[in-house]
């Protein structure tokens, strides 16, 4: 893959130069952001190259205010003629938009310093890869499920790709930061058939560092182990019972209660945890941790989409919602100090219960009776209310043993009731984006089948 076409300096410059416009054009502020992004993707089907994608982006974001008035437009052409209009564009904006309290800049005291914003959090990985290459590791994923049975001779494709940016954040308050990142893929999506039963299931790795993914073998057998054991589903009658979602599923979940914890759904009186903080929601065993700066972390960052400085913290401690996810716009709208979430959590850390077992094994054991989810269909949930109704699959598990798989069926709850229901956290623990956390069980919900 191509070496980035701007350097660091390159993209300070150009952050400069709109920032310089925006005080000569009678800005009272402005913050931009200067980035470029390069990938390359490639998809292989029954051992045939299916598509082959490459991407080189850049853009410009352009945010000024008049006062109390913001105005935003963005551009991907970098001649200085571009970055002057872009300016005013976003002025002309401004001025034809309504006062609203809570705009502006942060606080200049919650900004990352040059050192905060400087800090290296191992991020950049580069992976040269040829198509060639890619197209090998993709032909070996695919491959390995083939091999694992006769009756794994379809899928949807395996797919290896590869993917670098950089960008430089600045503003009128003087801060400036932005540093490169990488973030790496391999997934295998095999079809297992026996007679008129097919099945599909997945598997993928997904790391910053290219020699941290697991091997193209690896992933593809045991995507096509999980395809096989969906063989047989069965439909399962009404009723009420206790629920694991396997650990994929639970980062899931976790990203629930985040939506439900953010700024922009508290402030709208969209969500079932306004006024929850400082309450118990969860068990009075869990915690959850925010650590942005873990070293090769999927969510890791020196400083939020505001500049503001990022610092780790306890979300959740005994139970209890210590913190929000807070932006310096949401944060205003509530009358509160931003927690530096502008664009997202940094690594949400969920730990286990205090006596899981060793394993998922162990897990399952003490699970007992119950219905294991590992897939999710649909988007049916109220954050309002807190309702939760989402089209499942999995297997139903009999003291302690997976009994059969099961299909075509619909779990319901209310996701107030289900997280004060959590009744353990398992130790396989998974990582997907900016959330770590094992197999979490749920005392009590609705499954709806024939």
């Amino acid at each position: 893959m191509s070496e980035f076409s701007f350097s660091a300096d390159d993209l300070r410059e150009l952050a400069a130069d709109v920032l310089r416009h925006a005080e000569r054009l009678g800005a009272s502020a402005c913050e931009t952001d200067v980035s470029e992004g390069i990938g390359q993707s490639v998809t292989v089907r029954k051992g045939a190259v299916d598509t082959i994608e490459f991407n080189r982006d850049k853009g410009i974001g352009v945010t000024v205010y008049l006062g109390k008035r913001r105005g935003h437009a963005s551009t991907s052409d970098f001649s200085p003629a571009s970055l002057k209009a872009t300016v005013e564009a976003a002025l002309s904006i401004a001025r034809f938009t309504a006062e609203d309290d809570a705009a502006g800049l942060p606080e200049a005291e919650w900004l990352a310093t040059p050192q905060q914003a400087a800090l290296d959090l191992d991020l950049y990985h580069p992976w040269s890869l040829s198509v060639e290459q890619a197209i090998d590791r993709a032909r070996r994923t695919e491959a390995a499920a083939f091999a694992v049975s006769p009756w794994v001779s379809n899928s949807e494709g395996s797919t290896v790709s590869t993917h670098a940016s950089h960008f430089i954040s600045a503003n009128s308050l003087g801060f400036m930061g932005g540093y490169p990142s990488t973030r790496h893929f391999i997934s295998c999506v095999p079809i297992a058939q026996h007679g008129n039963d097919m099945q599909r299931d997945d598997w993928y790795s997904g790391h910053r560092d290219p020699r941290d993914l697991a091997t193209p073998e690896a992933i593809g057998e045991y995507a096509a182990r999980r395809a096989l054991a969906r063989l047989g589903a069965r439909k399962l009658k009404t009723r009420q019972c206790k629920v694991m979602f396997e650990a994929p599923l639970a980062t899931m979940l976790i990203g629930s209660f985040v939506h439900a914890a953010s700024g922009g759904s508290l402030y709208r009186k969209a969500s079932f945890l306004v006024d929850a903080l400082g309450k118990k929601i969860f068990p009075k065993w869990m915690r959850i941790e925010e650590r942005p700066h873990l070293p090769k972390g999927l969510a890791s960052s020196p400083f939020d989409d505001d500049g503001v400085a990022t610092r780790d913290r306890t979300v959740v401690a005994d139970g209890v919602l210590q913190g929000y996810f807070l932006s310096t716009y949401t944060a205003r709208k509530l009358g509160m100090p931003t927690t530096g979430n502008a664009g997202g959590s940094h690594n949400l850390i969920v730990a286990p219960s205090p006596d899981a077992p060793a394993d998922f094994a162990g897990l399952l054991k003490d699970f007992g009776t119950g219905l294991l989810v590992t897939e999710l269909l649909g988007h049916g949930i109220n954050y309002v209310t807190g309702d939760y109704s989402r089209g499942a699959a999995g297997y139903w598990v009999e003291n302690g043993e997976i009994a059969y798989p099961v299909h075509e069926i619909t779990i319901a709850g209310n996701l107030k009731e289900m997280f004060a229901g959590i009744e353990a956290i398992g130790r396989d623990a998974v990582t997907h984006g900016a959330r770590t956390v094992g197999s979490i069980v749920v005392n009590r919900m609705t499954v709806a089948g024939r």
